[in-house]
C-alpha cells in the first residue's frame, strides 16, 4: 500500500510540479479548458503514471480515474478563480483534491481503513494540542504579555501584514519539532538566523527601546516553544 502512494504521490508532483511551466498555467487560467496545453498537460501525468508505474497496464482502471478526475478537478479550479480570487485556497483545496483520489485509488488495490481509534490515539491528539499551543495560543500569550509596550518603530505600514504572527509561529514550531526530535542544536542555529537577520534594525535604533523590545519578544517566543516540547516529550513517556 505504502510503495503504491508513494508512486502515485511521486507520478503527481512530476506532472504538477516539476514538468509544468508558468506559461502552460497562465494560458490555462487565460483559455480554461480550451487550453491546449490543458492537455498537454493531462498527457505529462499520464506519461509520468506509466513510467512511474513501470508500464503495468494492470492499474488502468486507477490510471484512468486519476487522469479524468485530475482534469475535472483542474477545470473547476481555473472557474472557480475567477469567482472566488483566493489562489491560495483554491491551490489548498485543489491538491486536497488530488490526494483525495488518488488514496481512493490505492484503496481500490489494496484496501485499507481508517477508524476514530485509529486516528484519535492519545499520541496524536497530543500531538495535536501541542502544535497548536505552541502556534495559536503562544501567539495569543505574546500579544498579551508585550501589550503593554508600544514602539514609533514598530510601525505596520513598513512590514508585511500580520508578517510578524507569522513568523513567530514557524519559529516557535521549529523549536518545537527540534525538541522533539532532540536536535538542540538546531535552536541555537535558529537563534543565530534570526539575530542575522535582526541586525539591521537592531543597528539603526536610535536607543535601546527596540533592542529590549526584541529581546523580551524572542525569549518568550523561544521560551513558550522550549516549554510545549518539553511538556509534550514528558506526556508522550506516560501514554
Amino acid at each position: 500500500m505504502v510503495m503504491l502512494f508513494i508512486q502515485l504521490i511521486l507520478a503527481h508532483i512530476i506532472g504538477d510540479f516539476l514538468l509544468q511551466p508558468a506559461s502552460w498555467v497562465t494560458d490555462k487560467e487565460t483559455y480554461k479548458h480550451k487550453s491546449k496545453f490543458m492537455y498537454y498537460h493531462i498527457l505529462v501525468h499520464l506519461v509520468a503514471l506509466i513510467v512511474i508505474l513501470k508500464v503495468d497496464f494492470s492499474y488502468w482502471l486507477g490510471m484512468l480515474i486519476i487522469i479524468f478526475s485530475h482534469y475535472i478537478i483542474d477545470i473547476i479550479k481555473l472557474h472557480l478563480n475567477d469567482n472566488i480570487g483566493n489562489p491560495r485556497l483554491l491551490f489548498g483545496l485543489d491538491q486536497l483534491a488530488h490526494l483525495i483520489i488518488i488514496a481512493f485509488v490505492v484503496h481500490i488495490y489494496e484496501p485499507f481503513y481508517f477508524s476514530g481509534e485509529t486516528i484519535f490515539t492519545p499520541q496524536i491528539l497530543l500531538f495535536i494540542t501541542c502544535l497548536l499551543g505552541v502556534t495559536v495560543v503562544a501567539s495569543v500569550i505574546m500579544k498579551i504579555l508585550i501589550s503593554k509596550w508600544e514602539l514609533e518603530e514598530d510601525t505596520k505600514d513598513e512590514s508585511l501584514e500580520s508578517a510578524g504572527a507569522y513568523i513567530g509561529m514557524l519559529e516557535r514550531l521549529f523549536v518545537f519539532v527540534f525538541i522533539v526530535m532532540n536536535y538542540w542544536e538546531g535552536i541555537g542555529f535558529l537563534i543565530a538566523a534570526k539575530s542575522v537577520f535582526r541586525f539591521g534594525d537592531l543597528s539603526k535604533a536610535k536607543d535601546r527601546k527596540l533592542t529590549e523590545y526584541i529581546l523580551i519578544g524572542t525569549l518568550l517566543s523561544f521560551g513558550l516553544a522550549i516549554s510545549f516540547g518539553m511538556i509534550y516529550k514528558y506526556v508522550i513517556t506516560l501514554l
